[in-house]
């Protein structure tokens, strides 16, 4: 295996990660509008990820920061075509975080709903977009002879990828949901894990439509495997969560996520961005990719730093284990 294979499944190991965590702390904020039923219990909601959500969010730069680097000329061409849905995720990723910090700093009634507002659309947009802009990437995108992108933003909103959005959006809504009955207590936890098993529903018919689609198109041994994987563990984490194993199930809707993400690199690779012009003009690990030696100064680098974040992100999740509740909001000083 070279190293422009190597940078290809870390970058595609970052994504998972991505997606695992930043995944239910996205579907927490879209439960502040479909769970909560007053203020104190979206305090609740905030809470369970508030130590935590900014740190999820190193995945994500970890991964676009690696992608610039060791394959600029697939950074560049996704940048460049997928500029709106990017500019979007990247707005909302903004907002989201200043609502996290600012909703509490005044105590008027319209103040605090308006970044709850902020809270929710700007968790729901991002894990819709995420869909859509990974479903074009393995469908293939309209890229010409000088590895540009040549098409439109209508072109990104096909059948293919609207769907791949819903499943993202539910899958991580399916995720944040089974993440609140695992950290919380009374009846949040309760109603948390009667939602779940609704979304979980939902989830895995739009998943399974989604990942057989994915399967008959581009598909081979390796990606069926991610697919039976993926699907068995979406089925154990609604049986474990009917169960009240908050747990198990958590891991299970984990592990749905880390299998269906992989089946897309694994359907991808060796291409890192197809052209549905012209397979001649597929964008691949080999052309896109940086010089060796930079492959290998990253690859170096990686090996120090990665350990590290690991650790330090396990500690915190250590640190902030306990489950909270409503009797645990204090009122709020300004």
């Amino acid at each position: 295996m070279q190293l422009h294979d190597v940078w290809f499944v870390l970058i595609a190991v970052l994504w998972i990660g991505y997606f695992f965590l930043e995944g239910f702390d996205f579907g927490v904020g879209v439960l502040t509008k479909l769970l909560a039923r007053n203020r104190p219990e979206k305090r609740v909601l905030i809470n369970t990820i508030g130590p935590v959500w900014d740190g999820n969010e190193v995945w994500l730069l970890s991964a676009g920061g690696a992608t610039f680097a060791a394959f600029p000329e697939w950074y560049a061409t996704l940048f460049s075509g997928f500029y709106l849905p990017l500019l979007l995720i990247l707005v909302s990723l903004i907002v989201r975080g200043v609502a996290f910090e600012y909703r509490a700093k005044r105590p008027e009634e319209k103040w605090q709903r308006n970044w709850e507002n902020a809270i929710f659309w700007c968790s729901l947009l991002p894990a819709f977009l995420w869909g859509v802009a990974f479903g074009n990437i393995v469908r293939g995108v309209k890229i010409d002879q000088d590895f540009e992108y040549v098409g439109n933003v209508w072109d990104l909103l096909n059948v293919y990828a609207l769907l791949g959005g819903l499943v993202t959006l539910t899958l991580f809504t399916f995720h944040g949901a089974v993440f609140v009955a695992l950290k919380t207590v009374g009846d949040i936890r309760v109603r948390a894990r009667r939602l779940a098993t609704r979304v979980g529903l939902l989830t895995a018919a739009l998943a399974l439509g989604f990942l057989l689609w994915t399967q008959l198109d581009k598909g081979d041994t390796a990606s069926l495997v991610a697919m039976v994987v993926a699907v068995a563990a979406l089925v154990a984490a609604l049986g474990t969560n009917l169960a009240g194993r908050e747990g198990w199930s958590f891991a299970f809707s984990g592990v749905t996520i880390i299998a269906a993400v992989s089946m897309l690199f694994l359907t991808l690779f060796p291409n890192v961005m197809p052209s549905s012009l012209d397979p001649a003009w597929n964008l691949t690990v080999t052309n896109a990719s940086s010089t060796p030696y930079t492959l290998k100064i990253m690859t170096w680098c990686a090996g120090i730093a990665t350990p590290l974040v690991l650790l330090y992100q396990s500690w915190t999740y250590w640190v902030f284990r306990k489950r909270i509740g409503t009797q645990h909001i204090s009122d709020p000083v300004h």
